[in-house]
């Protein structure tokens, strides 16, 4: 059985033929590809865009979606997270989607299901699904344009995005920069810049990152705006450059990226969202259509 827990689970060639799938789902036509099958998300932390797309693509796909309020779930009671697991697993899910404030849960818990697991984001550790869906939308804009050169930039150290995404575009030869003040850089051999003009200056990508304000132990800066003063992503940044200005969401703006930029016709930011319910309905049926049980 195969899961999803990093975005290393697919191979190179198993990653095209999902983007071609996926390319079929942007039409956003209804299909009964998974009439009868059933999937459970699970979220321990808040989400918008990644629970929500998930669920638009199971039921697009024409699947059953049973979506876990934690609030008010037997975990806030004391179960296990173990025995939550075995319980959901017993109602004989096709796929658990799960997100979860420690790194790690979604490996541990795929040893104690019988259905696919799919990581929905665990701690700073990975968000294959946001990897993928962000190289989707890279690639489809590179059809008429060779873009090779990508700048990420912000709170890389805490972000799972950045870890996937980093993960993915080197299997696919990207060359990566990362821009970062020195407590949000990570130890690493790829190429880091502390300054956000020459960071970016050669970039045919720019990745904005979220502040992770919940993963810092000590406050680092006193204001956020303090961080925008040197890494909001600005017109003077951008200037006349042809890029694609990308980020996961949510958005602090003008914190990450200010508002006139967020708005510019370089800006993929919601065809990121949009493309992200078509690679998430390319993963699903993959995943359970393989599943051999």
């Amino acid at each position: 059985m195969k899961h999803l827990i990093n975005a290393k689970d697919f191979t190179k060639q198993e990653i095209e033929r999902l983007f071609d799938r996926a390319e079929e789902f942007l039409d956003e036509k209804p299909r009964d590809i998974l009439k009868g099958k059933s999937i459970i998300t699970i979220f321990f932390e808040n989400s918008t865009r990644t629970r929500s797309s998930f669920e638009v693509a199971a039921k697009r796909l024409g699947a059953s979606v049973v979506s876990l309020d934690v609030s008010k779930s037997s975990s806030s009671k004391g179960e296990t997270l173990f025995d939550t697991a075995a319980n959901l697993d017993a109602m004989g899910p096709d796929a658990i989607v799960v997100r979860h404030k420690n790194a790690g849960v979604p490996k541990i818990l795929s040893n104690y299901v019988n259905c696919p697991i799919i990581n929905g984001g665990d701690g700073s550790h990975a968000h294959p699904t946001q990897a993928l869906l962000d190289l989707f939308t890279i690639k489809r804009h590179s059809k008429n344009k060779k873009r090779k050169k990508i700048s990420i930039v912000g709170d890389i150290k805490n972000s799972r995005v950045a870890n996937s995404n980093i993960e993915l575009l080197k299997l696919f030869g990207f060359d990566i920069t990362l821009v970062a003040p020195p407590h949000f850089m990570p130890e690493t051999e790829l190429k880091k810049c502390y300054d956000l003009k020459e960071g970016v200056k050669d970039a045919d990508i720019i990745m904005s990152l979220r502040t992770q304000t919940e993963r810092h132990a000590n406050q680092i800066y006193a204001s956020l705006k303090d961080y925008a003063e040197d890494f909001c992503i600005t017109e003077e940044i951008l200037r006349d450059k042809d890029v694609l200005l990308m980020h996961p969401g949510p958005v602090n703006r003008n914190v990450d990226i200010d508002d006139k930029c967020m708005s510019d016709k370089r800006s993929v930011i919601l065809e990121q969202v949009k493309n992200g319910v078509a690679v998430r309905m390319a993963v699903l049926e993959k995943l359970i259509k393989e599943d051999k049980r």
